[in-house]
């Protein structure tokens, strides 16, 4: 998928950027699919730095944006088919320094789905500048870390060998655990 992007911001080098804010925000709305294989082609396309710096933009915005879609469409029908679930209430009833900490502290856990934190927050009182700060501020580390590890995959560094091998044996682990049950 990456070569597909770096190919469409080959052909129309002039608006690679755009085009790369577009697809983080597209990937921000639908709140599933990983942002990995753009975040590859910027850094490859744009160099480390401004590949990474503009991943960050990108994805702020897309997390900005599935916010106030979501805040539109969705508020009032979602929050009364959840008020069964008194954990997720109190996400969503969070307001002020309690929101941005609970944002923040989701966004820097790996395994939660950024989709699913964009989304509660979205429904909850939050207010969309504090849903902003604490979800981009949330995603820095995660982002910078994702970088690093793509860049050093694709120069094919010790480093990315590395990290190749404990994906495989992660991959693997899964896989086999998940067949056995």
């Amino acid at each position: 998928m990456s070569e597909t992007v770096i190919q469409f911001f080959q052909e129309y080098s002039e608006w690679a950027i755009m085009i790369s804010l577009g697809l983080n925000i597209l990937i921000g709305i639908l709140g599933v699919v990983p942002t990995v294989f753009i975040t590859a082609a910027n850094l490859i396309f744009f160099g480390f730095w401004y590949g990474t710096i503009l991943s960050f933009i990108g994805e702020a915005l897309g997390a900005m944006v599935a916010f106030l879609l979501y805040r539109k469409g969705f508020k009032e029908v979602s929050r009364e088919k959840l008020k069964g679930y008194p954990r997720v209430v109190r996400l969503l009833d969070a307001r002020g320094k309690e929101a941005f900490i609970l944002i923040l502290s989701l966004r820097l856990l790996p395994f939660v789905p950024s989709g699913f934190v964009t989304f509660a927050s979205a429904i909850g009182a939050v207010s969309a500048w504090t849903f902003v700060v604490a979800s981009s501020l949330g995603k820095l580390p995660a982002l910078v870390i994702e970088a690093y590890s793509v860049y050093s995959v694709t120069e094919w560094n010790t480093e990315g060998k590395i990290i190749l091998g404990v994906a495989a044996l992660v991959g693997i682990y899964i896989f086999v655990t998940k067949r056995r049950n």
